[in-house]
């Protein structure tokens, strides 16, 4: 039982909460769904659904990818929340393509929906719900990306900075901005197909929320792919461990750095150049004192380092 606590301790506390909130979110969408007839309704629930599979399949993937390195998995587990992310994605794909077959359906012979302040209020609790778990993860991605941004400032930090993220934390921040939108998308279209009378309405939202859904599969599927291949680490990640590198007195010069992401975390291989005249066993000494320098980055799981002849040309440039 202790095992198991702390397995689920390890998983993204951002999808963690999106599956939970989500989780209910479906069954008072779907309550509603079924007693008004509403397509966008129904659509609304679809996506909940699978936000809510999703966010579960994420998050057991990410308490798996932080499972220390073995001698058979000597990079140790980080990209396998790539592959449950991807599989997320599926899942999103196959919700997508349902709801936007809803959607033309409803265009093509609109009908009126019954309890339209039920649905309303539906709308209303999952916008709420939907916001808060937003706001939960554009403060994941301030925490993971070490900003200082509070109150609003999380908001432009969070667009601007979401693909220096962790993939579960990327996940929910993109899935639940596609539901606050999608949310707002449906409590206007079944406000006004009632008032108006223009049933279209119903069918032309309940579209849109799958076209919203079909974009974002698109972009988290793309970038797992690449994350699940092996990527390049972001430029200021890059900057902010050279500068770690290069704040040790005894080395003049980086000749290669390459770092690699592993789901959330670094593997970082660097070859230094230090100041001429040591012995082999003070630059051993010094290498070993920089590798220990860079692992204290939380960030960074992994360091591989070695020491070639300085050759008086600067060859790393901030």
């Amino acid at each position: 039982m202790s095992s198991m606590i702390e397995f689920l301790k390890r998983g993204n506390k951002s999808s963690g909460i999106a599956a939970l909130g989500n989780t209910f979110l479906a069954i008072i969408k779907g309550v509603a769904a079924v007693i008004s007839g509403s397509g966008t309704m129904m659509a609304t629930t679809l996506h909940s659904v699978a936000d809510a599979l999703n966010q579960l399949f994420v998050f057991i993937g990410s308490s798996i990818s932080e499972k220390e390195a073995t001698r058979k998995f000597p990079t140790g587990f980080g990209r396998v929340v790539n592959l449950f992310v991807l599989i997320a994605v599926i899942i999103i794909s196959i919700m997508a393509y349902e709801t936007v077959i809803k959607g033309w359906e409803l265009i093509q012979h609109p009908k009126a929906s019954s309890n339209m302040w039920l649905n309303i209020l539906i709308m209303t609790v999952s916008l709420l719900v939907d916001g808060s778990i937003l706001v939960k993860a554009m403060k994941e991605i301030s925490h993971e990306t070490r900003s200082e941004a509070k109150g609003f400032g999380i908001v432009p930090h969070a667009f601007k900075n979401v693909s220096l993220a962790s993939p579960p934390t990327r996940l929910v921040f993109y899935e639940d901005l596609i539901a606050s939108f999608g949310a707002l998308v449906a409590l206007a279209s079944i406000v006004f197909a009632h008032v108006t009378g223009f049933y279209l309405l119903d069918g032309i939202g309940t579209l849109i929320i799958g076209i919203l859904l079909i974009g974002i599969a698109l972009k988290i599927g793309y970038e797992n792919t690449v994350g699940l291949i092996g990527v390049a680490a972001p430029k200021v990640v890059e900057n902010r461990i050279a500068q770690l590198i290069l704040s040790d007195p005894d080395v003049v010069d980086i000749n290669t750095l390459r770092i690699v992401q592993e789901g959330r975390q670094y593997h970082v291989e660097s070859y230094l150049e230090l100041r001429k005249g040591l012995t082999l066993a003070d630059a051993d000494d010094i290498k070993f004192r920089v590798r220990d320098n860079v692992l204290a980055d939380p960030d960074v799981d992994d360091v591989i380092m070695g020491i070639i002849e300085a050759d008086d040309v600067q060859t790393w440039k901030m």
